[in-house]
């Protein structure tokens, strides 16, 4: 999940940066989303970054039951590789969310699928993997109406 739109008419540091009014909506109704769609999730990798934190915590919202969450500074980037490097660094946690920042959530897409589909503000990008180290399928993409 990328975070919702971020307000750039603050003068703030890039991890300080708030979501805007809209970028709330949008989070909530991924959290929406999520809970139609997702099943029960396991963790929630969510980057310190104070727009995604506020995005996990309106999504979480609208969960009945929100999983753990793990603040995760290497989900604090605009790297893929990075995020790959994440995602394939987790245990026994089968079903994840994580909450992140382009381009890297579309880099992540592209390197677990083979497919890069656009991850705009708060779009969701559902993968199914055999395990944390093989190559996945795209199952679903998108954004919520926000």
């Amino acid at each position: 999940m990328r975070h919702g739109k971020s307000d750039w008419s603050v003068n703030v540091s890039d991890q300080d940066r708030p979501l805007t009014e809209r970028g709330r909506r949008q989070a909530t109704e991924a959290g929406r989303w999520l809970e139609r769609h997702g099943g029960a999730l396991d963790l929630a990798l969510v980057s310190p970054a104070e727009r995604a934190n506020t995005a996990w915590t309106l999504a979480a919202a609208e969960l009945s039951e929100p999983p753990p969450v793990r603040s995760e500074r290497g989900a604090y980037t605009f790297d893929g590789l990075d995020l790959l490097a994440l995602v394939r660094s987790l245990g026994q946690e089968r079903r994840v969310v994580l909450v992140g920042h382009n381009p890297a959530c579309e880099e992540m897409v592209e390197l677990l699928t083979g497919q890069r589909p656009e991850m705009k503000t708060s779009a969701l990008a559902v993968i199914e993997l055999p395990d944390w180290r093989s190559p996945g399928t795209l199952v679903t993409h998108g954004r919520p109406p926000s």
